[in-house]
């Protein structure tokens, strides 16, 4: 990346450096982890809108390893990290006791390496946060502040943003509280595409060459977080496309509250900045999509909602959508059917199905680009296509997952 970004370290208020480094960072990340650009991103734009970010999904999903790869990116920055259970004190958190003063009669903590001096921040299992530590926790996340132990001035905390992750939702009133300070909350699953898949295995014994690594000055960021992010306009369009939204969200009775609104307005200025734009755009509404629900079985609603008001091809792109979860939940009905049977499935459904889907797909990607429409949305379905097209052809055809992707 030196010829496109320069070797010289990059002054904190060189603007468009930085979010040319970032987006750099956000591609990176994304060849590394597979069907996951849309999650890179998301939480690069919660970073930069000074928010915090959950990522909820199954174990071995790699949301740890997203986390540290992208906190790892940013230099001089201080990183902590902790993994919670219900017995995990604050001192742990925040600064143990430091034993040498105490055997002198003082009562001091030691902060250093904790959460109290962290610019970045990973938190693993977040709900499993013990009732001990839920006060200090909310401070922390809400104020950026933590009261010591002895009493006295609480301290302020240099936090910039916590990614958090979770394999579950909160069960009790106390990590309700926490999830509700969650702006950001992302849902990742397994990979749904088998080509990746076998892409995943292969990586696994192979030796591939050091990738490249962008990183972004921890200087540089902060005036990003703090300078601007902030002076990215919003036009007078964007608030009625919210208005709107709200709105619309009212209808299917899902309300957020008043803050979460006033918040999101950051990550759409975060969204515009990252993409090298001076003002937010209706196309930065679909950053929307992780903030709006409270329960993934409101998050499809959310998202039709947000993208039919972004984007006029997204209902047709939506609908193909599901047509392809109907495919898909046919090749699950067929489980344990011949190859004959199977066969036939494919040759009288599911081809055509899959080709007609593809190539609308493809004409509607070329019409919103033509016309200058953001292509997120037709870009994710065209994704699925893919991936449900993979399995007809591993799980129906019995054709090497190793071999399909030279096919789609």
């Amino acid at each position: 990346m030196q010829d496109v970004l320069g070797t010289d370290v990059q002054g904190a208020g060189d603007a468009q450096t930085t979010a040319a480094r970032l987006r750099a960072i956000c591609d990176e990340v994304s060849d590394r982890f597979y069907e996951r650009a849309d999650v890179v991103r998301t939480l690069v734009v919660a970073l930069l809108a000074g928010q915090h970010s959950l990522v909820l999904g199954p174990p071995g999903t790699a949301k740890s390893e997203i986390a540290r790869e992208l906190t790892g990116r940013v230099e001089g920055a201080a990183y902590w990290e902790i993994l919670l259970s219900k017995f995990t004190a604050p001192t742990r958190m925040f600064g143990p006791v430091d034993v040498a003063a105490l055997a002198r009669g003082e009562y001091r903590q030691v902060y250093e390496g904790r959460a109290t001096t962290a610019h970045v921040a990973f938190i693993d299992e977040i709900f499993k946060c013990s009732t001990a530590a839920l006060n200090e926790t909310l401070g922390y996340l809400n104020e950026r502040i933590y009261h010591p132990e002895s009493g006295g001035e609480p301290i302020r905390c240099p936090l910039i943003g916590a990614i958090t992750a979770s394999n579950e939702l909160p069960t009790g009133e106390d990590t309700a509280a926490i999830y509700d300070r969650l702006l950001v909350r992302i849902e990742v699953g397994y990979l749904a595409d088998p080509s990746n898949f076998a892409a995943l295995v292969r990586s696994a014994v192979s030796r591939p060459a050091a990738p490249v690594r962008t990183t972004v000055e921890l200087a540089a960021l902060q005036e990003a977080v703090t300078g601007a992010v902030p002076a990215v306009d919003v036009p007078d369009a964007v608030v009625d496309a919210v208005c709107l939204l709200r709105a619309a969200l009212r209808r299917k009775e899902l309300v957020a509250s008043d803050r979460r609104w006033r918040q999101a307005v950051g990550l759409l200025q975060a969204s515009a900045y990252l993409d090298g734009r001076p003002a937010v755009a209706e196309t930065d509404l679909t950053v929307l999509t992780h903030v709006l629900w409270d329960s993934p079985a409101q998050r499809p609603t959310v998202e039709r909602e947000v993208l039919h008001l972004v984007n006029p091809d997204a209902k047709e792109a939506l609908d193909l959508a599901d047509a392809l979860d109907e495919l898909e939940a046919q090749l699950d009905a067929m489980a344990g059917q011949s190859r004959e049977a199977l066969s036939d499935w494919v040759i009288k459904k599911a081809h055509n199905k899959l080709a007609t889907a593809g190539k609308r797909l493809e004409q509607l990607r070329a019409e919103a680009a033509g016309a200058g429409r953001s292509t997120a949305a037709i870009d994710r379905v065209t994704g699925r296509q893919r991936a449900v097209r993979a399995r007809v052809l591993t799980e129906a055809l019995g054709m090497d997952a190793s071999m399909v992707q030279d096919r789609l």
